[in-house]
């Protein structure tokens, strides 16, 4: 699985951040920082977690 974010949509709620923070971090303003674009197996339960509780929809999960 890949992941991707659109940074413009990011809300800075930290949502994803609280659930998966091996994979998200936040920038100064709040906004989603991507830390591993194709998180290893270990994260995907966490990751499948943010991008469904992300009020911007700003998280995208690309399957390979």
């Amino acid at each position: 699985m890949r992941v991707e974010v659109d940074q413009p949509k990011c809300v800075a709620s930290g949502q994803c951040v609280l659930v998966a923070p091996e994979v998200f971090d936040q920038d100064d303003d709040g906004i989603v920082v991507l830390l591993d674009t194709e998180p290893g197996a270990e994260h995907e339960e966490a990751v499948r977690e943010s991008a469904a509780i992300c009020p911007a929809a700003a998280i995208r999960l690309v399957p390979e």
